[in-house]
């Protein structure tokens, strides 16, 4: 599986515990938390958006049209 790019540490065993064991004995200051660097706007709208978006979205949509996105979701799970 591929490491993601914001978290960098060092794979090798070895070093994490010799890091680990510095943080612990207080040689080395404390791993501080990645800062949140979204947008605090774009979070507040996603937050607005996402949390009606599923149920607004079947409202919408005609019984006929939810029976055919089931068939559809059915055959792609089962193979049917």
């Amino acid at each position: 599986m591929p490491t993601r790019s914001s978290k960098r540490r060092e794979t090798d065993p070895n070093v994490r515990a010799f890091v680990t064991v510095q943080r612990a004995t207080g040689q080395l200051p404390p791993e501080e938390p990645p800062q949140d660097r979204r947008n605090p706007h774009a979070v507040a709208l996603g937050k607005l958006g996402g949390a009606k978006g599923g149920k607004a979205r079947a409202e919408k949509l005609s019984a006929r049209r939810k029976k055919e996105i089931a068939k559809k979701a059915a055959r792609a799970r089962w193979g049917a």
